[in-house]
C-alpha cells in the first residue's frame, strides 16, 4: 500500500515574503504557503545570475576529526547509516530529503495525522548537552508519526564515564530503532555509529551540527525559493555551525562568507575540503561590512557557546563591530533575510531591533528544525 507521502506532488512553487512581513507573522505566512495549500514544493534549482565581490580570506584553527567512511545501512541499501555530516551524502540526496520536509510539514499543518511511519518504533534521544529546540523538535516529531521517544539526560548514561560509548551503543541498539545523540566530543557520536546497529543522528557536537543547517536550508527554500546560487554570510565566532554551512557548501552550489575576528576562524581543514570541491565560492574574511554587501541571508550565533561561558566578557571585548544590527543589514541590502539558530542574546551578538524586524525568518527556521528532521529520520528508516 502506497505511503500517503509517496503520492504527493511536486512544483516550482516557493513561499515568497513580502517586504511588509514581520517576524510574528511569517508563521502565519507558511500557513499560507504552496506547500501547505496544494503541498507542492519549491525547486531547488532555480537559475539565479549573482555577481559577487571578491573579499580576501585566510584561516587557521583545529584540525577537523576523523570522519569514518560510509557504511551500508540495515537495509541493505548502499550509503550511509547515519546522519553525521551533510558532506555524506550527496545532493540529490540532500535535496531529496529537504522535499521530503517540505512534503510532510504541509500533511501535518493541515491537521492530518494518517501518515504514522513511525508507529511501533521508539527513538533514544542522548543529551549530554541540553537543549530546549532538540529534544521538544525531536520528541514532538517522533511522536507526531506515531513513535515514543525517551529522553536520556547528562545524568542518565553518562557516556563514555560511567559506561563505554561502545556498550552504550549496543545496548541500546537492542532497544531501540533510532538513536540521536547531542553530545560535546564528535569522536563520540562518530563512536557510537560504529558499535549501533540502528541509525544514528548528531543531533550536535562542537565540531558541527547538521540538523540546524537542513533546518536552514528547509527555511531558505521557503522564503528565498532556494539554496543555490544563494550567498549567505555568517557573522561572528567560526564555530560548528559555520563548519556545517561550509559541508554543505561541498555538495550544493552556493556563495559562503565566514566574517569572523582574527583568531575566531573555522576549522583549516573543514574550510579547505569545501573549497577543494569547487562547488561553491568560500570565504573567510574580517572585514564584516564588505563581507554582507548583497547578502540572501546574514547569519548569527552567540558569542560564547555552552562550555565557553568562562570567556563569555573576553569575547564581548573580541568580537566588539561584528554584532549585527539595523546599521549592518542596511548595508546587506533590502533582499537580505536575517537567521540565528538560537538561543540569542539580544543586544549581544543581535539587536533585538533585528530579530523582530520584518525580514526576520528565525522562529520559522527554529519550527523547521523538526521538520527537517522528521525527513531525516523518514531517509534513515527507509520508510
Amino acid at each position: 500500500m502506497a505511503s500517503p507521502i509517496s503520492s504527493l506532488s511536486c512544483s516550482s512553487a516557493a513561499l515568497a515574503v513580502s517586504p511588509g512581513t514581520t517576524a510574528a507573522s511569517s508563521d502565519a505566512n507558511l500557513r499560507r504557503s504552496p506547500w501547505l495549500s496544494t503541498v507542492k514544493v519549491a525547486s531547488f534549482s532555480q537559475p539565479s545570475a549573482m555577481t559577487r565581490g571578491k573579499i580576501s580570506c585566510g584561516a587557521t584553527v583545529p584540525t577537523a576529526p576523523t570522519v569514518a567512511a560510509p557504511s551500508q545501512n540495515k537495509e541493505g541499501i548502499l550509503g550511509p547509516k547515519d546522519f553525521l555530516h551533510i558532506s555524506d551524502f550527496d545532493k540529490d540526496t540532500i535535496l531529496s530529503i529537504l522535499k521530503r520536509a517540505g512534503e510532510v510539514k504541509a500533511l501535518l499543518k493541515s491537521g492530518d495525522r494518517s501518515f504514522q511511519p513511525f508507529k511501533g518504533k521508539s527513538m533514544a534521544m542522548i543529551f549530554a548537552k541540553p537543549s530546549m529546540r532538540t529534544r521538544v523538535s525531536f520528541e514532538t516529531g517522533f511522536f507526531l508519526l506515531g513513535g515514543h521517544a525517551i529522553y536520556l539526560g547528562p545524568d542518565d548514561i553518562q557516556m563514555g564515564k560511567r559506561e563505554e560509548t561502545r556498550d552504550v551503543a549496543r545496548v541500546l541498539s537492542g532497544y531501540n530503532d533510532i538513536i540521536m545523540a547531542r553530545v560535546f566530543g564528535h569522536q563520540d557520536v562518530l563512536d557510537l555509529a560504529k558499535y549501533a546497529s540502528v541509525p544514528v543522528i548528531n543531533g550536535l557536537t562542537d565540531y558541527n551540527h547538521p540538523c540546524q543547517i537542513m533546518a536552514d536550508a528547509l527555511t531558505m527554500i521557503e522564503h528565498i525559493g532556494q539554496i543555490e546560487n544563494t550567498k549567505v554570510v555568517y557573522v561572528g565566532d567560526g564555530n560548528n555551525i559555520v563548519h556545517s554551512w561550509l559541508l554543505l557548501a561541498s555538495i550544493v552550489p552556493f556563495h559562503f562568507v565566514c566574517a569572523c575576528p582574527r583568531g575566531f576562524e573555522p576549522d583549516e581543514k573543514t574550510v579547505e575540503k569545501a573549497r577543494s570541491t569547487g562547488i561553491s565560492k568560500i570565504e573567510v574574511t574580517n572585514d564584516v561590512k564588505e563581507a554582507v554587501k548583497g547578502a540572501d541571508v546574514i547569519y548569527s550565533d552567540v558569542w560564547a557557546s555552552m562550555g565557553q561561558k568562562d570567556e563569555a566578557e573576553y569575547r564581548k571585548q573580541r568580537f566588539q563591530g561584528f554584532q549585527v544590527d539595523e546599521a549592518l543589514m542596511e548595508i546587506a541590502g533590502p533582499q537580505a533575510f536575517f537567521m540565528h539558530c538560537l538561543p540569542a542574546e539580544r543586544g549581544v551578538e543581535v539587536t533585538d531591533g533585528v530579530i523582530e524586524a520584518p525580514k526576520s525568518i528565525v522562529f520559522p527556521q527554529a519550527e523547521n528544525r523538526m521538520h527537517a528532521q522528521n525527513a531525516i529520520m523518514l531517509h534513515l528508516l527507509g520508510v
